[in-house]
């Protein structure tokens, strides 16, 4: 194995990660509107994960900047191809920071109702996109000679990728009600964990015929492997949350997360953008790769601050580990 190949795994590791963690962000967003009945319970939400949201954002970053060191042709072509929506994302997720953090600054409702439907939306859109997105790469977009993008924005969002983006905005909507059921108490507790069995029927639907899609495209073994225990985990999932073993149906509704992206992974594999144009154009871990060297440097840079990201992102969740209610939540101050 030569390490544009342990590149491309760490690169994946690192994507893993971020949807793991995410797409339980996302969903509590998402859920403000579907479960939350009111300012209260919207709060409740938003707190359990107030201390974590951005350091979740942090193995984006690292996927990005590890993408653009490793495999520059691939950042180029990916970036300059999805601009449209990679931007649309990156408002999103602008915006999303400031709605968290502006959000209590006022007492007023108007203000802070505003800031909750920004909530909302900048976790539905990137839940969404992100779908689109890697099933794009995965399936292969027009790629010409010179590894640029050739075609529209629109080719983009053709019935595979819209499924795959649906597939990603339900099954983080359902990882965000699991977590929710995990980190609350009281009647919202209960109401997240129906609200699970429901989306994570859906997302069960749509996985099947996104996964077995992909599978059919371009699978192989391994992937197949990774597609069965997803498929598991998810049902796995579904049986937890009916009994109420909350802690279960969040480890396996991440391991459903882990599992799908990794099986998008093993699909796209030894490519990084397959070209629909002609194999030959298709992007590679070696025509796509840095120099040796690069990767050399990168790889001991890794080895040393990998562990201490993961150190200080689990001590987080330890220190705040417990459940929390609308029984926490001050009463608001009254407008004058």
């Amino acid at each position: 194995m030569q390490l544009h190949d342990v590149w491309f795994i760490l690169i994946a590791v690192l994507w893993i990660g971020y949807f793991f963690l995410e797409g339980f962000d996302f969903g509590i967003g998402v859920l403000t509107k579907l479960l939350a009945r009111d300012t209260a319970e919207r709060r409740v939400l938003i707190n359990t994960i107030g201390p974590v949201w951005d350091g979740n954002e942090v193995w984006l970053l690292t996927a990005g900047g590890a993408t653009f060191a490793a495999f520059p042709d691939w950042y180029a072509t990916l970036f300059s191809g999805f601009y449209l929506p990679l931007l649309i994302i990156l408002v999103c997720l602008i915006v999303r920071g400031v709605a968290f953090e502006y959000r209590a600054k006022r007492n007023e409702k108007r203000w802070q109702r505003n800031w909750e439907h920004a909530i909302f939306w900048t976790s539905l859109l990137p839940a969404f996109l992100w779908g689109v997105v890697f099933a794009n790469i995965v399936h292969g977009v027009a790629i010409d000679k010179d590894k640029n993008y050739v075609g529209s924005v629109w080719d983009l969002f053709s019935p595979y990728a819209i499924l795959g983006g649906l597939v990603t905005l339900t099954l983080f909507t359902f990882h965000g009600a699991i977590f929710a059921s995990l980190k609350t108490v009281g009647d919202i507790r209960l109401r997240a964990r129906a609200v699970a069995g429901q989306l994570g029927l859906v997302a069960t639907v749509l996985a099947l015929v996104f996964l077995g899609w992909t599978q059919a495209h371009q699978g192989t073994g391994w992937s197949l492997a990774a597609m069965t225990v997803a498929v598991l985990a998810l049902a796995a999932s579904l049986a937890a949350n009916q009994l109420g073993r909350e802690g279960w149906a969040f480890t396996f509704s991440g391991l459903t997360v882990v599992a799908a992206v990794a099986m998008l992974f093993l699909a796209l594999f030894p490519d990084v953008m397959p070209s629909t144009l002609g194999g030959n154009w298709s992007l590679t871990v070696d025509n796509a790769a840095s120099s040796p060297y690069t990767l050399k440097l990168m790889t001991i840079v890794a080895a040393v601050f990998t562990p201490l990201v993961l150190l200080y992102q689990g001590w987080t969740y330890w220190v705040f580990r417990k459940r929390i209610g609308v029984q926490h939540i001050p009463a608001p101050v009254q407008d004058h």
